[in-house]
């Protein structure tokens, strides 16, 4: 098939004139062919599918039937812009009561259609060409898409175990620290499952005030933390001089699809978000607004959901370990961020997408590959189960597969 007319016409951002000829297969689509291969190969054996990165649960009933509700009100029927007030109010209620900050809901909270687009905005509002993003890696991308897509370029800090999976400041060369504009920051950290530290979040500032750099925290995880209460990049002295934390209620509130996320943190930044954003869509659906205020004046319905997932969690540790694997409990997040087996059986595998394959071809097991600082696997409990004893099932199916292996690390 001959190329169409404006195929040179494609943006260098997004490949130019040889848009669509690539032949690199992002790693999520490898692992969906390999899940297909395996369930045509053998057709009797279950999917145990470690890979999701979604919660398995609806939101809660009474979330739900506030949406119900909303959704017959006339007045919610027309554009959102910025978002109305009473979830920016509902917002600066629960930074209050769950971290103790203390937050204007007019100027330094504004609402987003999901974090995902909050971080693709936030770029638009620093980035011109030649600047610079850091970013930690292994992590989320959309910022340092973003970033390139305005002509910057994107700086990886590597997060490596030997550092608690928090990423070295101090070795950012100075070029990159002169013409950086940003920090990108997501704790607890996805996939590795760290949590942050106030001495660390202080360091942050420091670097932050010493290079002139803003700061972006990713909290979309912050309600699935293990180890005692969560903690806010703004909660620390400083914190809100320098940047902004962006709040998801996917992970916390089952709200997965719903869309609703918020900015929130230093006035004049919030304020240029909003502009971008403005300028991009025109608000959330003010009845899912509703419904997303009234989960956040609920903070049980997070303490199920974390509960949830700690249990979960502890079992797939102890399931792993049976098999050889080093699994700790993570600090948060619903994933377990483990050292990928070198081999098997006489086979030696080159890189941790090479070890996933495998675990799907051979046994149906499915996990996600990390390589981007040393071999790593994820694996996810957002499995689907609809007890514990469809959870523990499935963890001693795990060990019984895995086992068979006898995987070598």
């Amino acid at each position: 098939m001959s190329d169409p007319w404006f195929q040179p016409l494609f943006a260098e951002r997004i490949g130019g004139a040889n848009y669509g000829k690539g032949t690199e297969i992002y790693k999520f689509e490898k692992i969906k062919r390999a899940k297909r291969a395996a369930l045509a190969a053998h057709p009797e054996r279950k999917l145990l599918d470690f890979g999701i990165g979604e919660n398995d649960d609806m939101a809660d009933p009474l979330v739900r039937e506030v949406l119900k509700h909303e959704v017959d009100k006339l007045e919610n029927r027309g554009y959102a812009d910025n978002g109305i007030q009473a979830f920016k109010d509902a917002a600066a209620a629960f930074m209050h009561r769950v971290f103790g900050v203390t937050l204007d809901p007019v100027t330094e909270i504004n609402h987003a259609i999901g974090s995902k687009p909050a971080l693709a905005m936030l770029p638009a509002c620093f980035i011109n060409p030649g600047d610079v993003t850091i970013m930690t890696v292994p992590g989320y991308p959309v910022a340092g898409t973003h970033t390139r897509y305005y002509g910057g370029e994107v700086y990886n800090l590597p997060l490596e175990e030997k550092n608690g999976f928090l990423p070295d400041l101090e070795s950012v060369p100075a070029d990159i620290r002169r013409r950086a504009k940003l920090l990108v920051l997501n704790y607890p950290n996805s996939p590795t499952g760290a949590v942050a530290t106030r001495d660390f979040y202080r360091r942050v500032i420091d670097f932050a005030l010493t290079h002139r750099i803003v700061v972006v925290q990713d909290a979309a995880h912050v309600l699935l933390t293990f180890d005692g209460p969560p903690l806010s990049f703004l909660q620390v002295e400083g914190a809100k001089e320098v940047g902004v934390e962006v709040h998801s209620m996917s992970k916390g509130f089952n709200m997965i699809g719903w869309r609703m996320a918020f900015v929130c943190g230093h006035p004049k930044i919030v304020q240029a978000f909003a502009d971008v954003k403005d300028n991009c869509d025109s608000g959330q659906f003010m009845a899912i607004q509703q419904a997303a205020r009234a989960a956040l004046e609920h903070p049980e319905i997070a303490e199920r959901t974390r509960e949830k997932y700690r249990r979960r969690l502890h079992k797939l540790v102890r399931a792993l370990n049976e098999v050889g694997f080093q699994a700790r409990m993570p600090g948060g997040t619903y994933f377990l961020y483990v050292r990928a087996p070198r081999g098997c059986a006489g086979r030696r595998f080159a890189n941790a997408e090479e070890a996933s394959q495998f675990l799907i071809q051979e046994q149906s097991v499915v996990c996600v590959p990390w390589d981007n600082a040393g071999p790593y696997l994820r694996f996810s409990v957002t499995y689907l189960a609809q007890d514990e004893a469809e959870e523990d099932a499935l963890m001693r199916e795990t060990v019984e597969r895995l086992g068979r292996l006898r995987l070598e690390f």
